[in-house]
């Protein structure tokens, strides 16, 4: 799927996240709730001095920001590569938010330091 084929959610879906979403992001939150609701994105994770690992991220859709979003990654299509998280669903439209900001900037699908921070357990 192309990110400039991506259907912004209406503004009545969008207005529910507006709490959890602050300043300029919110000009990407009609799209990060469209992005959201297909609950699937293919990526690549950038590898400093390396290939990219191409990613398939798939999630279940929740009903209210603070329902529980489940999401799994796994790289290049190997099982053994496969991580899980567990993220209340504004967090995780947050997380999509930043991931359009930075294909926005350098045309990469890709999620945050933060994300993979979250999704390997670390700082726990």
């Amino acid at each position: 799927m192309s990110f400039e084929q991506l259907q912004p959610a209406s503004q009545q879906q969008a207005s529910v996240y507006l709490p959890y979403v602050q300043g300029a992001k919110r000009n990407f939150l009609p799209f990060a709730i469209g992005l959201y609701q297909k609950g699937v994105l293919e990526g690549e994770r950038k590898i400093e001095g390396s290939e990219d690992i191409p990613f398939v991220a798939t999630w279940n859709v929740a009903t209210l920001p603070s329902d529980l979003t489940r999401c799994r990654i796994q790289f290049a299509g190997d099982a053994e590569l496969s991580y899980e998280v567990m993220t209340s669903s504004f967090e995780f439209v947050n997380f999509l938010i930043e991931l359009l900001e930075n294909y926005k900037r350098n045309r990469i699908k890709d999620f945050s330091q933060v994300f993979y921070r979250k999704l390997l357990h670390i700082d726990e």
